[in-house]
């Protein structure tokens, strides 16, 4: 292909990065989520080396997540009524400093479990207001909303990215320095997002007036969400695959060890698997110029995750363990970046803070719930029977999805 094809081939795969405010944005996120990846790995890592316990993986991942089951619809009000850039600018800094802390306990040889649970209680708080928060200031930075799926593909390509490189960094920091490095390195990695959140130039915030009680606002936003059926549909599946699907990466270090004989290299390359095929997904979907046809993208992606995991679960060598997770990450991320596509597409503007609210809810504070389901089980039946049970769930959930597609089509022939 020639050179002028490719650059005119990345121009309409990549029309979000024409608006300066995004291109900061986009910048600034994709080192920091790096670091954030960078941590998530040596965290789990630590835990496992302190204690040998499925069960505290568990744990620990549902502290770090449940913060968004109780604080993200107050978030999603406040991303409707305050101004979203300041609000990520703290947010940020809360998870800047909370890694910071979690490198100094480290260096100082006194980590401790409880230390690990208090901190990713910190951590899951910030993120809880930042997700919904930041999921609405989309529309801010991508000024022609003709662009908006491709920047909420790019958000996702941006996180898988890093998914693909920071595991892999991760494995190789922790062996050669420790985990102390690796959440030294993500804290370091924070001012990049602060620096291009405050390099941003927006319209000035404009107050507004007259708002509503906070809990009535809450529930608005609920009854709309239910009472709108492409919506109710998409975030009842995101919960499905929450509680049941997602909480595989937290059974991950387990799997490396005790099933696959490995280290933290193995857990690296198992994670780093999974994010190559969430990347390409993302590079799938960047690559749609319509909205149209994603609910079935949405059933079959989910499909194929369920394919891929218990493929995974039956795995016992790496070269088979390593394809399989490929599968599966590619399956759930098409299946959530398409997922807060439609969201964003078919919500009314003024409740668009409240809608990604339990989009988040529904993703990381589900999630939590199923990672203590997911180390309850793994104890008392194994991890390969934990992960095939989840698999089975969510293709029954992309069935009856699929069903209900094929039934509103034929009332609407």
């Amino acid at each position: 292909m020639k050179p002028s094809n490719v650059i005119s081939t990345l121009k309409e795969m990549l029309p979000a990065l024409g608006n300066r405010n995004y291109r900061l944005f986009f910048a600034g996120q994709g080192f920091s989520l790096i670091g954030t990846w960078i941590q998530q790995v040596a965290m789990s890592w630590l835990v496992y080396r302190l204690t040998g316990s499925a069960f505290l993986l568990g744990v620990i991942g549902f502290t770090s997540q449940v913060p968004s089951l109780v604080l993200s619809p107050v978030a999603g009000v406040l991303a409707d009524r305050l101004d979203r850039r300041r609000i990520l600018i703290v947010t940020q800094t809360v998870s800047m400093l909370q890694a910071f802390t979690l490198a100094a306990i480290v260096f100082m040889n006194g980590a401790a479990v409880w230390h690990i649970v208090v901190l990713s209680i910190v951590l899951g708080i910030a993120n809880a207001v930042d997700m919904p928060v930041r999921h609405s200031f989309t529309v801010e930075m991508v000024e022609d909303r003709k662009y908006l799926g491709n920047a909420i593909a790019l958000n996702s390509s941006l996180f898988n990215g890093a998914r693909l490189i920071g595991p892999s960094l991760a494995g190789i920091l922790i062996s050669l320095f420790g985990e102390g490095v690796c959440f030294l390195i993500n804290g370091a990695s924070y001012l990049a997002v602060i620096a291009a959140l405050t390099a941003m130039k927006v319209p000035p915030y404009e107050e507004k007036s007259g708002s509503e009680p906070i809990l009535k606002e809450l529930r608005e936003g609920f009854t709309y969400a239910w009472h709108t059926p492409p919506i109710r549909s998409v975030l009842m599946l995101v919960v499905l695959v929450s509680l049941a699907g997602m909480p595989y990466t937290v059974l991950l270090p387990v799997f490396a060890s005790r099933i696959l004989n490995g280290g933290a290299h193995t857990y690296g390359f198992l994670m780093t698997a999974s994010g190559v095929g969430a990347f390409l997904a993302t590079i799938f979907l960047a690559s749609r110029r319509e909205t149209t046809g994603l609910c079935r993208i949405i059933s079959a992606a989910i499909m194929i995750f369920s394919i891929g995991l218990a493929s995974f679960a039956l795995s016992r060598t790496i070269w088979l363990s390593i394809p399989f997770l490929f599968v599966t990450g590619f399956g759930v991320i098409t299946q959530l970046a398409s997922s807060n596509t439609i969201l964003q597409t078919v919500v009314d503007e003024n409740k668009r803070g409240r809608v990604m609210s339990l989009y988040t809810m529904a993703l990381m504070g589900i999630a939590p719930l199923g990672s203590l389901l997911a180390g309850t089980l793994a104890v008392a039946f194994g991890v390969t029977a934990t992960l095939l049970a989840g698999s089975t769930v969510c293709m029954a959930g992309a069935f009856i999805f699929e069903s209900k597609l094929r039934k509103n089509r034929m009332e609407h022939s």
